[in-house]
């Protein structure tokens, strides 16, 4: 690890266990949260290029649960009872998990740390919101060009919310990603947002001649498409024909890349059959 700030961190983290702290290092060196009674910690899973198989970046997602590795998501625990501040707590309280259990492990062949906005956040977050999570990076001196924010879908009646949720994180110097609920949807967010990623389910992208045409909207403005939930070596195929003879960067994800792991060693490579 290179971060040196960060390191004195985690050994004040490691006697904070047992304490009111909302987060602490336990024995095996991986950071938790706490929010509410859940416990909260890391998994990453892997994203890597179609082309190639080279290790991209990670995924990252928040575990709950007593051992912090299963269980109900702590967003559920938001469902019907939460006020804004409460859930602008837990997002940026599992970002900042997530950054921590990275960079605590990652190199420069790790790549890139892809972090989730909670749908929730969109209606919460205020024009100070970026600038909040970039003072905690800055604070522990976490390289802020490494990190892709990953925004949530949205319906054609919230794009202006997406817009000024965007334009909040952009302005504070981080990088987007955006989820898309459809690929008209990416298209449209590809050009409206000009994301440096869009990210796609797999289950949508079954008709090829539109998924090429995505592939070549993201390469004409430099973003990456990022396809998720990639279980098979069936979808692997598919995109395989969708994608074959276009110049630009594709990138998959899924339980068929690779599982989402606490930690970042042995990420598994692109299935050799793909």
């Amino acid at each position: 690890m290179k971060h040196p700030i960060l390191q004195a961190y985690l050994e004040r983290l490691a006697n904070a266990a047992g304490t009111n702290s909302s987060l602490w290092r336990a024995p095996d060196g991986v950071t938790q949260g706490r929010f509410f009674k859940a416990t909260l910690t890391s998994a990453f899973q892997p994203i890597r290029s179609f082309d190639g198989g080279k290790l991209l970046g990670f995924d990252a997602l928040v575990r709950s649960g007593p051992d912090g590795a299963a269980g109900l998501s702590p967003f559920k625990l938001l469902d019907g009872a939460a006020s804004e501040e409460e859930s602008i707590h837990l997002d940026r309280l599992c970002r900042t998990l997530h950054a921590i259990n990275f960079f605590r492990q990652a190199d420069e062949q790790s790549g890139e740390l892809y972090l989730r906005v909670h749908d929730r956040l969109l209606a919460a977050v205020d024009s100070n919101h970026g600038y909040a999570f970039l003072r905690i990076l800055q604070a522990l001196e976490l390289p802020i060009h490494r990190i892709v924010l990953a925004l949530p879908a949205t319906s054609p009646t919230q794009a202006w919310l997406l817009n000024y949720v965007a334009d909040n994180y952009r302005r504070n110097g981080f990088r987007l990603a955006v989820q898309a609920a459809s690929i008209a949807g990416a298209a449209d967010a590809v050009e409206r947002i000009r994301p440096a990623a869009i990210k796609l389910d797999a289950s949508i992208v079954s008709d090829p001649l539109a998924l090429r045409d995505l592939i070549l909207a993201c390469r004409s403005n430099a973003a990456r498409l990022i396809v998720k939930r990639v279980e098979s070596l069936a979808t692997l195929d598919q995109l395989a024909l969708a994608a074959e003879g276009a110049e630009t960067s594709v990138a998959v994800q899924g339980f068929a890349i690779g599982a989402a792991n606490a930690e970042l060693l042995g990420a598994a490579p692109l299935p050799a059959a793909a």
